[in-house]
């Protein structure tokens, strides 16, 4: 079987710092892939939020995660803290590509690297909408 193979882009546009909370823990006692995908959410939105966006008001259009990938690279448990980066991938008229490595804030080791595709939607319309200007300040860094 072939496996996922992601390509962490530069520069980094955007870091944080999100803890592994008891609530992140599978059965297994450490993180579990659902909860990589959350905290992928988590640090889109405060991205987003620092820029002086959300993901229903991007330049006054909305956003939808149209896809996403994780390449999975080691454990992460409670007490850990996760060091999150953000990177820019492609980008064209209605969507584009956010990049993110999270990696054991002490020890340095990659956790995680995920992708996903974020495509402007405009709600009232239930219609994609390219990207307004007023948004294209995320992708200058």
């Amino acid at each position: 079987m072939a496996r996922i193979k992601i390509s962490f882009p530069e520069p980094v546009v955007f870091t944080t710092t999100i803890p592994v909370r008891i609530t992140d823990l599978n059965y297994g006692g450490h993180v579990g892939n659902d909860t990589i995908l959350t905290i992928a959410h988590e640090v889109r939105m405060q991205f987003l939020s620092a820029s002086g966006f959300t993901e229903l008001d991007f330049g006054g259009i909305g956003m939808i995660m149209s896809d996403a990938v994780i390449e999975f690279k080691s454990e992460v448990f409670y007490g850990d803290s996760i060091h999150a980066e953000i990177a820019m991938g492609e980008i064209s008229k209605f969507s584009f590509e956010l990049y993110y490595r999270f990696t054991k804030k002490i020890q340095g080791e990659i956790i995680a690297l995920v992708k996903t595709g974020m495509i402007c939607y405009d709600y009232e319309r239930k219609k994609v909408a390219a990207i307004p200007d007023a948004a294209k300040i995320i992708f200058i860094r």
